[in-house]
């Protein structure tokens, strides 16, 4: 049973979304056999959640050389994960060395950017906390293919602007939503310290959603709230519908997977 503080900070995150995730994929997930994917795919996730808000602030907020800047930033931790170059504690130590500075003609520039810098602060962190879990665990990273679900999602961004800026930052939304429900679905589930690792990040993911979601309405200067529910079906649609690979944001499970799993 979730504490109050947690039930707090996932009631309006069970709002925002369309659908629970289906006990079928709790069922897997419990597997003692699918810690390693899932800690492995959350990994991936986290770096994956760094690079999305960098590319937004590089494509939409900041002038050249903030913009090599962060990718600066970001270079050591995908070498590591896509690359496998350089060891992980190596991680700790690395910080921005360069403050942000907004292209002139930005009317939402500076905005955009201390939301995400300080996102992108905090899933690298968490990205290094999964490290050390997997540490602990004697989970080794292997490379792993990406899940259908952020391309699934994606594949709906309008192809102008700002409306295209103003769906990826409702897709994040839902993507930040999605990780906080899953997380507080896992945690009783998991061995124990990993359950409570899962808890401390509802408070930072909780806030990254509801950054996303302020950061559209703000951009698009009047009412999103069609555009949002239409992104809620497309994700809920996602996590509903049966999905052949197992992942910590995929679908239901088809029956031969938990089979392969057994």
């Amino acid at each position: 049973m979730l504490s109050h503080e947690y039930q707090t900070l996932l009631a309006p995150i069970q709002q925002f979304l369309h659908c629970s995730t289906p006990q079928t994929w709790l069922n897997e997930a419990m597997q003692p056999a699918r810690l390693p994917m899932l800690l492995t795919d959350h990994l991936i996730c986290e770096l994956k959640a760094a690079q999305s808000a960098m590319y937004l602030i590089r494509r939409y907020a900041v002038d050249e050389q903030s913009a090599e800047a962060l990718l600066q930033w970001l270079k050591p931790y995908e070498d590591f994960t896509y690359r496998q170059q350089g060891t992980w504690q190596a991680l700790a130590d690395i910080k921005l060395k360069k403050s942000m500075l907004p292209k002139s003609n930005s009317a939402y520039g500076q905005e955009l950017i201390d939301k995400m810098v300080l996102l992108i602060k905090e899933e690298l962190h968490h990205f290094y906390q999964v490290l050390e879990v997997m540490q602990q665990h004697d989970v080794p990273y292997e490379k792993i293919t990406s899940s259908r679900y952020a391309r699934g999602l994606l594949r709906h961004v309008s192809t102008y602007e700002p409306a295209a800026l103003i769906d990826k930052l409702i897709c994040g939304a839902y993507i930040e939503a999605r990780s906080c429900e899953r997380f507080a679905t896992l945690a009783p589930h998991l061995p124990a310290d990993i359950g409570q690792f899962y808890l401390s990040l509802l408070r930072s993911e909780a806030r990254h959603y509801q950054d996303y979601l302020q950061l559209a309405e703000q951009i698009a200067g009047q009412d999103i709230s069609a555009r949002v529910a239409f992104f809620g079906e497309k994700e809920a649609e996602l996590i509903l519908s049966a999905d052949n690979d197992f992942k910590f944001h995929s679908g239901s499970p088809v029956p031969e997977l938990m089979a392969q799993a057994g």
